[in-house]
């Protein structure tokens, strides 16, 4: 497989992919096609790994309550959005304070739509991070606004709210922050920057379900709030995603949007005043989501304890000795859907991330990465955009890798994880 794609592929017999958010996969089943020796983290004894299950970056658990539950919904003759995604919608307005929330097919189409529940158009901006899936972005373009970047802060690698205040012109409308890895911003200085400038909020927490700040979760306070429960979210519906919106009207006009704009009445009125698109949740996605909601505490508790073992494992001269950068180590507010690093730059003309990530492939483990930079990408040069705008997002942007992280992980897999690590970036 040539290296371009390794960059968005685990490379295994088994190859997965999804358009919506990058991410590697591996069938856990998985057996190393050929031998492989790994420093083991406890006992820097070798290990044979030969016969040892790939870790993949990424892997969803669903258990067999919700395997038969979606059973159920396949038997009732109801698979379309129904009384499955009412109860889904209820308990994610009860977590989230009573806020109204409506669920939809993706976790994209949830800020398109509050950007035009907010009146946002042809002739706004709206300003957003380089770092994120460029659905962040796209949304923008979507309802004719234009997207405007401000840089990003190197050590939370979300948006920099210093670059966003001095970016807003008289044509800003909204700002679109991104909580990286489940990494909330400052939530004060966000929302004083809006009603200072009267501005709307659009929160992509695509990854920060289950996150928090100063101890009130993302999505119970704010203005709009876009959730995913894509595949590799902690909380996944298979696909899908949920908007948290301000009162009855806006929900109202949301589900307008969702389906088409259609308003129904007595047995057969229908009529539509406002143009929508197709982007329910059905009943068998609310099912899997009802399920896993289920679990989201001890989900929440399990990341961050895995993302404790990984500093332990670590060290505290990681840093210093192997040239990376580890997240910040927040257990207060993040919910650790990701652990990323920023790798060191090479000095043998080899790309750094793609030839981590190969020979992390070669060491057993999945690697991801979220992601490149957005005004990079082909689309936003066409724009103006170029090399040197957002000089931190680009290095960032460019050495980012994301380890494995997901429910079914073990301390031993973290501990695995970490030598190949080690390993790769010392023979480097």
């Amino acid at each position: 497989m040539p290296l371009l794609q390794a960059a968005f592929f685990c490379l295994h017999a088994d190859e997965s992919f999804t358009s919506d958010r990058l991410y590697s996969v591996a069938p856990c089943n998985h057996v190393l096609l050929s031998p492989l020796l790994l420093i083991a983290y406890r006992t820097d004894a070798l290990f044979d790994m030969s016969q040892l299950p790939f870790l993949p970056f990424s892997k969803p658990t669903i258990d067999e309550a919700t395997i038969s539950a979606v059973g159920d919904v396949l038997r009732s003759g109801w698979i379309t959005s129904g009384p499955k995604v009412q109860a889904f919608e209820a308990q994610l307005s009860e977590y989230f304070g009573g806020r109204p929330v409506r669920t939809f097919n993706s976790g994209t189409c949830t800020m398109e739509i509050a950007l035009r529940i907010a009146g946002i158009g042809p002739g706004d901006e709206v300003i957003t991070t380089p770092i994120s899936w460029v659905a962040t972005a796209n949304v923008i373009l979507e309802v004719g606004a234009t997207p405007v970047f401000a840089d990003i802060d190197p050590v939370t690698r979300n948006i920099d709210l210093a670059q966003v205040e001095a970016a807003i012109t008289p044509r800003t409308k909204a700002i679109i922050p991104v909580y990286l890895a489940g990494l909330p911003l400052d939530m004060p200085m966000l929302y004083a920057m809006a009603n200072k400038y009267n501005l709307r909020i659009v929160e992509d927490a695509a990854q920060a379900l289950g996150s928090s700040w100063d101890g009130e979760r993302i999505g119970a306070t704010g203005d709009f709030v876009s959730f995913s429960f894509q595949a590799n979210k902690n909380i996944t519906s298979s696909e899908g995603g949920c908007l948290v919106l301000n009162n009855a009207e806006e929900a109202r006009l949301a589900e307008k949007y969702r389906l088409q704009g259609v308003t129904r009445s007595g047995f057969d009125g229908l009529d539509v005043d406002v143009l929508g698109g197709k982007f329910n949740m059905t009943d068998i996605a609310a099912a899997i989501g009802l399920g896993q909601f289920a679990h989201i505490e001890k989900i929440t508790a399990h990341r961050q304890n895995l993302a404790r073992h990984y500093f332990k494992c670590f060290g505290s001269d990681f840093e210093e000795r192997y040239g990376a950068q580890l997240p910040p180590p927040d257990f207060e507010n993040s919910n650790w859907h990701l652990f990323q690093l920023v790798l060191p730059e090479r000095h043998d003309g080899l790309p750094a991330r793609a030839t981590f990530m190969e020979q992390m492939q070669a060491q057993g483990v999945g690697i991801g990465y979220h992601y490149p930079p957005i005004h990079l990408l082909s689309l936003y040069r066409a724009q103006g955009f170029k090399e040197g705008m957002f000089p931190v997002a680009e290095r960032v942007g460019r050495l980012i890798v994301s380890l494995p992280m997901f429910t079914a992980m073990t301390e031993a897999d973290v501990e695995r994880a970490v030598a190949a690590v080690k390993a790769v970036l010392k023979a480097g």
